[in-house]
């Protein structure tokens, strides 16, 4: 049986993993910005290269599952995240659920791909 994780910075984690196939990666932008807009941004871009390190891309996404701060911002979180997964052959099932993020994160995306 073979597992390839990512070594990220966060100790005790990994960003992404794959195996049998199936690619499990998360992301978030940090807390160095103070908008959801921006925040999504980053953390989109975050996640692309966690599942591009593992094999896959947000082609291949199966699921996502967006944890944001304040459900307020939910249409700025949407608007970015739609120009980003682009035609709808590319939308994976998502959920957007409030969490109480960690320090001045706006948002985190968990996601389940396929492997290319």
């Amino acid at each position: 049986m073979t597992i390839n994780r990512i070594t990220g910075a966060a100790k005790g984690r990994s960003p992404a993993v794959h195996h049998n196939g199936i690619v499990y990666a998360v992301a978030t932008a940090g807390s160095g910005t103070s908008s959801v807009a921006e925040q999504t941004r980053l953390t989109l871009a975050r996640l692309e290269q966690n599942l591009n390190a593992v094999g896959s891309d947000k082609t291949c996404l199966l699921q996502a599952t967006v944890y944001l701060r304040d459900m307020s911002t939910k249409a700025e979180m949407d608007e970015v995240w739609c120009e980003w997964i682009g035609d709808a052959e590319n939308w994976p099932q998502r959920a957007c659920v409030a969490a109480d993020l960690a320090g001045n994160v706006l948002v985190e995306i968990v996601t389940v791909a396929a492997a290319k």
